[in-house]
């Protein structure tokens, strides 16, 4: 069974719409240990939202981990891990950071606890519930 995750992205640095157009992508730019830790752990077909921070705030899409964890190429530090992805589809309609904090069922979500961290796991009830608040 696929594992489940959020990634957090600028749009203006890079946007789901960005990577619907690539078709794949090599995400980088993870600093944070618990962050890298997660990353790590993603694993080929795993699934993924992706979550516009920034004004936007909201989760706009999924996509699937096409290559697991591997060094990050553009810089010498053996700790930086980055992941391929590619996409699989924008949500019906994006889901608010507000309409998430407002969910009981989502409250203990690290987007919601942790709200800096960039990579992080998502329960199965929680994968569940956002994407039928996506779908309305």
């Amino acid at each position: 069974m696929p594992g489940h995750w959020l990634l957090k992205t600028e749009p203006a640095t890079y946007s789901f719409e960005q990577l619907e157009k690539e078709g794949r992508t090599t995400w980088d730019g993870v600093r944070n240990n618990l962050a890298l830790m997660h990353l790590r752990a993603m694993k080929i077909g795993d699934q993924v939202l992706v979550y516009h921070s920034g004004a936007s705030k909201s989760v706009v899409g999924m996509a699937r981990v096409a290559a697991p964890a591997y060094p990050d190429p553009a810089h010498a530090d053996p700790k930086l891990s980055v992941i391929d992805l590619t996409p699989l589809r924008r949500l019906k309609r994006p889901v608010t950071l507000a309409e998430i904090r407002s969910e009981p069922a989502l409250a203990e979500s690290p987007l919601i606890k942790m709200t800096r961290l960039s990579v992080m796991p998502v329960t199965g009830d929680q994968w569940k519930k956002l994407l039928a608040l996506a779908d309305g």
